[in-house]
């Protein structure tokens, strides 16, 4: 972590995080520029290259904090005997809210990162990368052992909801609105739909 960064104030710190994340979660690393977060951020360039020296050295640094924010905002939700998918599910999302009422873009950017092919950005951040993998098939493996009606299984059951949530989150984005308090009740709505027709008693 880049710790002169964190002795800017708050605002000024999240201005240029969120700058960041919506810049790469709508461009992606190679076509995303430090322009265009400048720009995004209100600041000067030479501010963004003190702090982080080049476009990788931000995406890094974006990625890093993505990780650990959202992995400690769902240490918070996600409770451990927990073992109901769609309950999971929800506990889940619901971290992911609290996340984004302050970073709007940061699922989305992390989303895009795990899409990324330039080399650059993909050698870079394999490591973290790894960790937020690693800690969410953790949280959905509480979930292993359910069984749902008509043979569906687990991994076909979290396969539909990456894309039914990226797909809500893509269309957000697409249309520069994005609002995590109507996404979540989007998202709840298909998780109590799927769970009326799947779940087993």
């Amino acid at each position: 972590m880049n710790d002169k960064f964190f002795d800017l104030k708050r605002e000024k710190q999240d201005r240029i995080i969120n700058a960041g994340l919506k810049v790469f979660a709508k461009h992606g690393y190679r076509h995303a520029t430090t322009d265009d977060i400048v720009k995004e951020a209100g600041i000067s360039k030479g501010l963004l290259f003190h702090y982080f020296t080049n476009k990788v050295g931000a995406y890094v640094f974006l990625m890093d904090y993505s990780v650990r924010f959202l992995l400690l905002e769902l240490s918070q939700t996600v409770k451990k005997d927990t073992n109901n998918f769609f309950e999971l599910l929800k506990q889940i999302e619901f971290g992911k809210l609290q996340v984004l009422k302050n970073y709007p873009y940061m699922q989305a950017f992390l989303d895009k990162a795990f899409e990324e092919e330039c080399l650059e950005a993909l050698e870079e951040c394999e490591l973290q990368k790894e960790v937020y993998r690693a800690k969410m098939e953790e949280y959905y493996g509480q979930a292993k052992e359910q069984k749902f009606k008509n043979n569906v299984t687990h991994e076909q059951m979290q396969e539909l909801f990456r894309y039914l949530i990226s797909g809500i989150t893509t269309e957000s984005i697409a249309l520069d609105t994005v609002q995590p308090e109507f996404m979540y009740i989007r998202i709840c709505e298909y998780v109590d739909m799927m769970r009326k027709a799947y779940d087993e008693i």
